[in-house]
């Protein structure tokens, strides 16, 4: 880690963040022969500064091939796809079922994603140094908006920190020879001190188009940072396992409790969070796609960036870049996509349960849950009642910019959308005793999904805060599948094992053909879809259980369970979704060698 955090210091002092993500120099001269005035009171120079952070993204083991394939499942909607039985213990495995040790050879390897993160916070502490000492920034609203996005990034990348590990060190001036070493600081210190950025950086954004920077959503943007203040209050007033107060970096085991900081209660936090949210809603600067369907075919194609529409950001690979498709897209097993022959995607999907949780008229259904693979020889089948993949993210669609294998796609994973605007003020407004606003924010997402009539009925019928509460439990789901929000959202509202033990059940139940699922038969029926990409599938709903007619070909034994089959659902695999506890390993631990070269700073709480 000493070595680590050396080239940390000494890369991001020399500025060598003019650097982009893709290798390309705003400048050909040497960063390290400017001086701090030359280079933040010129706003080209400093742009420049801001590509350096957001490189942190892109480091091999940082948020491209570590933090975004493994953070965020498994959950009640969303779980690792690739668990056989009989198998030696697969590290990737122990990370998605909550079994994940500090010698875990996927986490615990040279260049850690924890000193990525840091990497990317040491570079947005120089900028915003730089920009507050040269930048005038109270006389220039663009280099204002520079500051206001080094801000928000900057606390983009703390609030990523405590999803995965809880307690972290806390890092907000420029590292020095003396600051290189530092203890975990209680997260409520770094929770408060990153809603305060949020806040000041909020006076100095701009809504997405308001300027050259937010055209695309690939910068930040009032309305982004908005919604990242609600997501963090959330998150700071919700419920997680901590440490007991005074006794983080100790060892402590911790128990799921709320912060017993003052400042972090949600009668503090709500309000200011509902105003943001209300803000972006009333500024008319985003809005919803039309269809669900559609929006996802613009995110595989590479249409999603402008300003204007209902991604408010993403993490900016570049084309050449990230590995969001190539991990998470339904399953290719080597056909020919695009005018490639690949085998990748498919290494997580939706609990098999999650696909029948949809009411029948969810536009959403077929878009989260999909259950075919591509084969080898080109054809389109059904993957198997214990296969499902994120239909959203789909090979076959990315023709603008075509996919043709290896490990990086150019995908530019969604980290925040307009509908994720519209929940949490419904979240908020309901916690705030205000019903009949909540529904007024939870109805555009539910009519885009359902129709306006069955939209407004079910609306209607909420008929309390607690019922609108479960409502917003379930919707989150619904809408968000594939995300992977899902996990943090559970932990805040301290669900994670009792949802988690309920979609268990409920597998159970759908491999026995029991209970909620007592009404199927073991066949199911299939076609080629119109879109020659996908495929149509009968035989899952209660009005599908007889033969829909010869232009359909039958799976026999479809819904069964096999020990030795690794696509049914055998006790051992729905019993992975996992294996220690998951409310005392709801964070990763920090990794052995981080510890080990932390000059003894750094120890494990948690258990581990």
């Amino acid at each position: 880690m000493k070595k680590i955090f050396n080239l940390i210091f000494c890369g991001a002092a020399a500025l060598t963040v003019l650097a982009s993500c893709d290798g390309a120099f705003l400048d050909s001269k040497s960063p390290s022969t400017f001086d701090g005035a030359t280079v933040y009171g010129n706003y080209s120079l400093a742009e420049g500064t801001i590509f350096g952070i957001t490189e942190a993204f892109c480091e091999q083991n940082s948020y491209r091939g570590r933090f975004l394939p493994w953070y965020g499942f498994n959950t009640d909607i969303e779980w690792y796809n690739a668990y056989t039985a009989g198998k030696p213990r697969d590290n990737k495995n122990d990370i998605a079922a909550y079994d994940c040790q500090p010698n875990n050879s996927q986490l615990n390897s040279a260049p850690h994603v924890f000193a990525s993160i840091y990497m990317g916070i040491e570079r947005a502490n120089l900028v915003i140094e730089g920009l507050r000492e040269f930048g005038n920034t109270e006389n220039d609203k663009d280099m204002a908006y520079l500051l206001g996005e080094a801000l928000t990034l900057r606390s983009l990348l703390y609030y990523d920190l405590i999803k995965a590990w809880g307690d972290v060190p806390a890092r907000f001036s420029a590292l020095t020879s003396e600051t290189i070493y530092a203890a975990k600081e209680d997260r409520d210190v770094i929770f408060k001190q990153i809603l305060a950025d949020l806040d000041e950086a909020i006076g100095y954004l701009v809504f997405p188009g308001q300027n050259a920077a937010t055209a695309k959503a690939d910068r930040i943007n009032k309305a982004f940072a908005e919604g990242l203040y609600a997501r963090i209050a959330l998150a700071a007033s919700g419920y997680a396992l901590r440490p007991a107060d005074g006794k983080v970096g100790t060892g402590d085991a911790g128990s799921v409790r709320l912060s017993s900081d003052p400042e972090l209660q949600k009668s503090v936090l709500y309000p200011k969070a509902l105003n943001y949210l209300k803000d972006v809603i009333t500024s008319g600067t985003c809005s919803l796609e039309d269809s669900f369907a559609g929006l996802w075919k613009k995110f595989n194609n590479s249409e999603h960036l402008n300003a204007g529409g209902e991604v408010l950001y993403v993490i900016p690979f570049g084309d050449g870049r990230g590995r969001w498709n190539y991990t998470f897209a339904v399953k290719n097993d080597g056909a020919s996509i695009n005018g490639t022959a690949f085998a990748q995607g498919g290494q997580a999907g939706p609990v098999p349960s999650f696909y029948f949780d949809y009411a029948a008229n969810d536009s959403r259904r077929n878009v989260s849950c999909a259950n075919y693979v591509w084969n080898k020889d080109g054809s389109i089948t059904p993957a198997g009642i214990a296969k499902w993949y994120f239909g959203k993210f789909r090979f076959d669609q990315m023709k603008s910019n075509p996919y043709t294998g290896g490990n990086d796609d150019g995908v530019k994973p969604v980290v925040m959308r307009y509908a994720d605007i519209l929940l949490m003020a419904a979240e908020i407004a309901n916690e705030l005793g205000e019903l009949s606003e909540a529904k007024s924010y939870f109805l555009p997402v539910r009519t885009r999904a359902c129709g306006e009539d069955a939209a407004e009925e079910f609306v209607a019928a909420i008929s309390s805060k607690e019922d609108m509460f479960n409502k917003i439990v379930d919707e989150r789901a619904f809408e968000f599948c594939g995300e992977f929000l899902r996990k943090g959202d559970l932990i805040r509202w301290n669900l994670l094992k009792t949802k988690l033990d309920e979609a268990k059940a409920k597998m159970y139940d759908l491999r026995d053909r029991q209970g909620a699922y007592d009404y199927l038969g073991t066949d199911i029926w299939y076609k080629l879809s119109d879109d020659e990409c996908s495929v149509d599938i009968w035989g899952l709903g209660r009005d599908e259980q007889t033969n829909p007619g010869s232009d359909w070909e039958i799976v026999a034994n479809y819904i069964k369970y096999d020990d030795k089959k690794k696509s049914d659902l055998y006790a051992e695999k729905i019993e992975n979704i996992y294996i220690a506890d998951p409310e005392s390993h709801m964070f990763w631990p920090l990794f052995n060698d981080t510890i080990t070269n932390s000059q003894g700073y750094l120890v494990n709480d948690y258990g581990y």
